[in-house]
């Protein structure tokens, strides 16, 4: 296999997952609102992946409580992230996701007591200070961040505890991972379905046809080839190229959504981005945090 391959694959994959939010958007804005969008489109992913769940009990089997964990963590994970894309800024909601990191070091050194060197620390420093400006700077003092400020960050904190929860989880396969990711996701979407909406929206076939298929086509594909690429390189290297969903998204939003980006929300997101390659490039003796794809 050539070496470019893993490479190009992720890249793409990492370029598909940072311009969802247009697929989201575009089916919330003909007809199908959040709850259902994302109980069609999520959910049917996690039907296709039912059946390797199933296939790989044995091996999960004794550790199927942190499987629980991970249908309950990585489901709210995508369900506030997905719903964080439909409603909100797409680059706001993505650089406040992009903390992961920060809550997968903090989230290592509470329950896996990994070590926190100076290097983290800093780190962490810069990522907290770049949600604060992201966020308005003493501003967010005198108003509590909205609702979709609150959905990407849990988004994000989920995301990490998941990453950590797979970490700990070693006997379960990666697909019987993801497979509990977009189940659980879907589930939720089921309980808030009644809850925020009176069912599903009466729209014309078609487009239910091709919300399926952003599921099977568009979150399917880039989900495996996230998969496939990360594990065919060094883990380091995965997650800096993992970044280039960041890239994706606030490029797209821009060009294509017509967002603009102030100047604290350009220094916030600057120090986020940096902090996210301070733990990505860390050296391969050193325990390596997952960098947030959103699958």
């Amino acid at each position: 296999m050539h070496p470019v391959l893993p490479v190009f694959v992720l890249i793409s994959s990492a370029i598909l997952w940072g311009v969802t939010w247009w697929p989201l958007q575009y089916f919330h804005t003909n007809g199908v609102a959040g709850i259902p969008l994302i109980l069609v489109g999520y959910g049917v992913v996690g039907l296709v992946l039912l059946p390797w769940l199933i296939r790989e009990r044995r091996a999960w089997r004794g550790e199927s409580r942190f499987l629980w964990i991970m249908l309950l963590l990585g489901g709210w994970a995508n369900l506030s992230f997905a719903s964080a894309m439909i409603y909100g800024e797409v680059v706001r909601a993505m650089m406040l996701f992009y903390l992961a990191p920060v809550w997968g070091v903090l989230g290592g050194w509470l329950f896996l007591g990994e070590t926190i060197d100076r290097a983290r620390w800093f780190g962490v420093g810069l990522a907290l200070l770049g949600a604060f400006l992201v966020l308005g700077g003493p501003v967010v003092f005198e108003t509590a961040p909205s609702w979709l400020d609150l959905l990407a960050i849990s988004s994000g904190l989920a995301f990490a505890l998941n990453n950590v929860t797979c970490r700990g989880a070693a006997h379960v396969p990666l697909m019987s991972k993801t497979a509990a990711m977009f189940i659980g996701c879907g589930l939720m979407a089921i309980v808030a379905l009644p809850l925020v909406s009176a069912g599903l929206p009466e729209v014309p076939g078609t487009t239910w046809f091709w919300l399926v298929m952003f599921g099977l086509v568009w979150l399917l594909i880039a989900t495996l080839g996230t998969l496939w690429a990360v594990t065919h390189m060094e883990a380091g290297r995965a997650s800096v190229l993992l970044i280039t969903e960041l890239l994706a998204a606030v490029i797209s939003a821009v060009v294509i959504g017509g967002e603009t980006l102030s100047a604290g929300e350009l220094a916030g997101g600057a120090l986020i981005l940096a902090a996210t390659l301070i733990e990505a490039r860390r050296g391969p003796d050193e325990p390596v945090v997952d960098v947030p794809a959103a699958y």
